[in-house]
C-alpha cells in the first residue's frame, strides 16, 4: 500500500490490514523500494492528454490534468428526467444514492461518497456501518467497519450496478459465471 493510503490504518490502537483485515503491528511496516523504484521508472499515458508519466507521478498529474478535469465534467450525473409525485416503491432497496455516515449528507452516488468522505471525515476515528455493503443482499446493516475510509477505498472502487444482477440468487450467479468462463475457452 502506499503511505497515504495505510495512514489511517496506523491512527487506530489495533491497525488492520486494509485488505484482508488481518491485525498487524505498525512497527514491522516496511518500504518496499523495488516497487517505488518501478513505479518511478515505468511510463504509461495520460488518461486525459496521453502525455507520458511514471506511475509514481500519476495521480499528481491526473488531479491537474484539464483535459481528465473536462472529461470528468462531461460525466452525466443522474438528474430525474421530470418530476413525479408518485411514492418511491417501499420494496425496492435504493442502492443508486447513499446517506454519509458521518455526518448524514444525503443523496451522495458512490463515488460522491467515496469523495464526500475523503474531504470531510478522513480522521474520523468512528467505527460506522457503510452504507453501500448494507444496501446489498449480503450486507450486515449492523456491522461497523475499522476502518470505514480504507474499506471505501478498496471495497468500492466500481459500482455493484455493473456487474451484479440482484434478480437472481448466489447459485444462479455462480453457474452464469461457469458457463461464460466455459463459453470463453
Amino acid at each position: 500500500f502506499c503511505g497515504e493510503c495505510l495512514q489511517p490504518c496506523l491512527q487506530v490502537p489495533s491497525p488492520l490490514c486494509p485488505l484482508c483485515r488481518v491485525p498487524f503491528d505498525p512497527k514491522k511496516v516496511e518500504k518496499a523500494s523495488s516497487v517505488e523504484k518501478q513505479l518511478a521508472a515505468y511510463k504509461a499515458p495520460c488518461r486525459g492528454c496521453s502525455k507520458k508519466v511514471t506511475l509514481a507521478k500519476m495521480r499528481s498529474h491526473v488531479s491537474s490534468c484539464a483535459k481528465v478535469q473536462e472529461q470528468m465534467a462531461n460525466c452525466p450525473k443522474f438528474v430525474p428526467v421530470v418530476p413525479t409525485s408518485q411514492p418511491i416503491p417501499s420494496n425496492i432497496p435504493n442502492r443508486s444514492t447513499f446517506v454519509c455516515p458521518y455526518c448524514g449528507a444525503r443523496n451522495l452516488d458512490q463515488q460522491e461518497l467515496v469523495k464526500h468522505c475523503m474531504e470531510n471525515h478522513r480522521n474520523d476515528p468512528n467505527k460506522v456501518v457503510c452504507p453501500v455493503c448494507s444496501a446489498m443482499p449480503w450486507g450486515d446493516p449492523s456491522y461497523k467497519s475499522a476502518n470505514f475510509l480504507q474499506h471505501l477505498l478498496h471495497r468500492h472502487k466500481f459500482s455493484y450496478d455493473t456487474f451484479v444482477d440482484y434478480n437472481i440468487d448466489e447459485e444462479a450467479a455462480l453457474q452464469a459465471a461457469l458457463a461464460l468462463s466455459l463459453s470463453e475457452n
